[in-house]
């Protein structure tokens, strides 16, 4: 999360009540078992699946969706989700929050998504990334080619990667102007007439009581800290996901007018008094 914006000051963290210490032990140990147990299961399949498909993983996205639509269930947090779901070889692009945001992309959806080449070194989330086929990338010149044959493979084999443009995670209340340099590898001739962008917008309500912030999670802000937040809160809000229309990338001259419109679409999808651009 090294994109600067004028990020507002984090919360200071409240303190957790003996209920709320039972919720975390409650939640946490069961989710826990959900997500390491659906790990090891994964891992398991894909010894079997990667020789026989290669690039094609038909069995194991099925457990990353179950654990991550059951992870909402044990969070006893909503997940709605609004439009279509793109069936066409492409790419999906979202507003980012939060970790939570992995949990809520996977869940409805098979989802491969981009992420920096650090991501693949943190605990936890680095092996659940690598997992998942998740595509790590550098900011290396000397590695955009290799990259680049890599999207192609990925995106021509089906698979639906996604990303964040805005390149950073947010408060959960503003979508930030999309950075147009991954949009690049879509106008490739291998790539431009056969890709479609589907634009999503995700939604978090926090509790009722709680600030609107709730669940963003930005800056400097601990993983562990949030992520008791979330597993002490008393009553939770809800997560919706927009998905809209999807278009075609030989439908824009540039990666530049396709990032302005998907941003726009994306936007728009927010509720109004979050639809403002963000104060540079």
């Amino acid at each position: 999360m090294n994109v600067k914006w004028d990020m507002p000051e984090e919360p200071s963290a409240g303190r957790i009540s003996v209920a709320g210490w039972i919720r975390v032990l409650l939640r946490g140990l069961t989710l826990g078992v959900l997500v390491f147990g659906g790990l090891l299961i994964l891992l398991l399949i894909r010894l079997i699946e990667r020789p026989i498909y290669g690039l094609h993983r038909p069995l194991t996205p099925h457990i990353t969706q179950f654990v991550c639509r059951n992870a909402f269930r044990i969070l006893q947090m909503p997940h709605k989700v609004r439009g279509e779901r793109m069936s066409q070889k492409g790419a999906v692009v979202a507003n980012h929050s939060s970790w939570l945001d992995i949990f809520t992309l996977n869940a409805r959806k098979r989802v491969y998504f981009v992420s920096k080449a650090e991501v693949a070194a943190w605990p936890g989330i680095g092996w659940l990334a690598r997992a998942t086929g998740t595509v790590f990338i550098r900011r290396d010149p000397k590695e955009a080619k290799q990259q680049q044959q890599v999207f192609e493979d990925r995106l021509l084999a089906g698979h639906k990667l996604l990303f964040f443009p805005e390149g950073t995670s947010t408060d959960s209340l503003r979508v930030l102007p999309f950075k147009s340099t991954l949009f690049q590898a879509f106008f490739h001739d291998h790539l431009r007439h056969e890709m479609h962008i589907q634009p999503v917008t995700v939604i978090y309500r926090a509790p009722e009581g709680e600030e609107p912030r709730f669940y963003g999670w930005w800056g400097d802000m601990d993983f562990g800290t949030h992520l008791l937040k979330t597993l002490a809160a008393r009553r939770q809000g809800s997560v919706e996901v927009i998905y809209h229309p999807p278009v075609r990338v030989d439908s824009f001259p540039n990666r530049k007018s396709l990032a302005a419109h998907v941003e726009e679409v994306v936007r728009s999808g927010m509720p109004e008094d979050r639809q403002g651009l963000p104060v540079k």
